[in-house]
């Protein structure tokens, strides 16, 4: 099928796509407003929306509500392997990993939250919440539960650290050895959405891992939301 069969629409998305290949569009740079781009191309903002549309299915933009439609790189590939290392996945892809600390509190374990960490139902864990990002836009939400009786003033290192592993190798000189990942795609909640700037009707990578020290005992549950539209995860054998 020639190009001029195509749709109007697709004839849209493969000239955005074309100007994103020759960096007319870089990595990262919004595109014009949806009135800039329908009066270039000389259609209805319906037409245009659909262009967009495919475009934002195959992973070339992401659109940010109340912000505009961004430049995306390809996927941040993350790997699940023995050895916890999200920041130096990040960094071996050119990523230079960016964090914001939500919060770090102290809360009652619920079952689960026990029952992955080993100990009593109601006992004091470290809730330790942190958003990743890159390109000022967010990858992932983590929320980590640490035994609180294991590890003195941990609240308090938790605000100096973004990577759990560097925490408790220097403050603890503690392992950190993931145990067992469950992976799953999940809906988030309204206020995670929110937190991800992804639509709540769109679904997360969701991990949860149980990680242990160097003797074997679980000294993290670790819940982590990652936006499918920016990354991809891959087991790794170690």
């Amino acid at each position: 099928m020639s190009q001029d069969a195509l749709p109007i629409y697709q004839q849209i998305a493969d000239k955005l796509r074309q100007n994103i290949q020759d960096a007319v569009f870089q990595v990262g740079d919004r595109l014009p407003t949806e009135t800039e781009l329908s009066k270039q191309f000389g259609v209805n903002r319906h037409t245009l929306r659909r262009a967009i549309e495919l475009l934002r299915h195959e992973g070339t933009v992401r659109v940010e509500q109340g912000r505009g439609t961004f430049v995306m790189a390809a996927p941040i590939t993350v790997a699940i392997g023995k050895r916890v290392r999200f920041n130096e996945s990040l960094k071996a892809q050119s990523v230079e990993p960016q964090w914001q600390i939500l919060r770090v509190t102290q809360i009652s374990a619920d079952t689960r939250i026990a029952q992955s960490l080993e100990i009593a139902s109601a006992a004091t864990v470290v809730l330790y919440e942190r958003v990743s990002l890159a390109d000022q836009a967010p990858l992932s939400l983590a929320r980590s539960y640490f035994p609180e009786a294991l590890f003195p003033d941990l609240p308090a290192h938790c605000q100096a650290y973004h990577s759990v592993s560097a925490l408790f190798q220097t403050e603890y000189d503690c392992d950190h050895i993931r145990r067992s990942t469950r992976l799953s795609a999940r809906l988030p909640s309204t206020q995670d959405a929110r937190i991800l700037r992804m639509p709540a009707t769109k679904p997360v990578l969701l991990s949860e891992s149980i990680n242990v020290d160097q003797r074997g005992r679980v000294i993290e549950y670790g819940v982590t939301q990652f936006r499918g539209d920016r990354m991809e995860l891959f087991i790794k054998n170690d």
